[in-house]
């Protein structure tokens, strides 16, 4: 903890001898005390006529949804890629071209089939969430031991019941790290997501103070998106050590 604080309050520092030496305007590199007051101001009179914490839960929200539709389906697709060799050898390259697509690729085709309200959001997050858990749970699939099948069969399991008694509760460990990772993905994407009617919203936040130079509301913005971010992302691993306690262990 002592080191990471130490981390924090470098890059702090460094930041704030950068904004002070005027290397570049104040549009460019505003100074953390700007940042900071516009932190306190878009919380208490908020920011296109919505409080920080609304755009904060209004992403977190879509964030969510996206990502469970994603996770959801990736353990269905990954459960299917890694057991069924004629589904893999057809749908394995999809995934991966869905996977190598950068957001921006396909929003604007969402948006035409979807319209611009919240539809085409929740869809790209979606999009963007589920190849990281489909291969991360087709890889895991695929490293499950034989002999946890066969025991499974010589005590009566049926063929349906190998997936979700046997195989996904072995390869839970590695699913987790794709949901992790899905979310993570989510989360980078959801700027992208709410660039279309995206207020209330902290990406709609940032993409309407780009459009004014408020550097600084942009800043603030992107501190928002990563300290939440990591803060989910803690609660993950702390999900992941209470569902697979054995790993790293057995």
């Amino acid at each position: 903890m002592a080191l990471r604080l130490g981390g924090v309050l470098a890059l702090l520092g460094i930041w704030w001898a950068v904004a002070a030496a005027q290397i570049w305007p104040p549009v460019f590199v505003p100074t953390p005390a700007a940042v900071w007051e516009q932190l306190l101001k878009t919380s208490v009179t908020g920011y296109s006529g919505y409080s920080l914490a609304d755009h904060l839960l209004v992403s977190l929200g879509r964030i969510l949804l996206g990502s469970l539709y994603g996770i959801a389906a990736g353990i269905v697709v990954g459960l299917a890629l890694g057991l069924v060799p004629a589904f893999r050898a057809v749908f394995g390259p999809l995934v991966t071209f869905v996977r190598t697509l950068p957001p921006l690729a396909y929003f604007s085709l969402l948006i035409i089939w979807l319209g611009i309200d919240e539809p085409p959001k929740i869809a790209l997050l979606f999009v963007a969430a589920m190849p990281p858990v489909a291969v991360a749970t087709a890889e895991a699939v695929r490293g499950v031991h034989e002999d946890y099948l066969n025991a499974a069969r010589s005590l009566g399991v049926s063929p349906w019941g190998l997936p979700f008694l046997v195989v996904l509760p072995s390869a839970l460990p590695e699913v987790l790290v794709g949901v992790r990772v899905a979310v993570g993905v989510a989360y980078t994407t959801v700027v992208a997501a709410e660039t279309v009617n995206g207020v209330p919203g902290i990406g709609g936040m940032i993409r309407d103070a780009q459009r004014y130079n408020q550097t600084d509301v942009v800043v603030m913005g992107l501190l928002v998106i990563g300290a939440s971010g990591l803060a989910i992302d803690l609660l993950l691993i702390r999900l992941q050590r209470l569902l697979v306690p054995w790993r790293g262990k057995a």
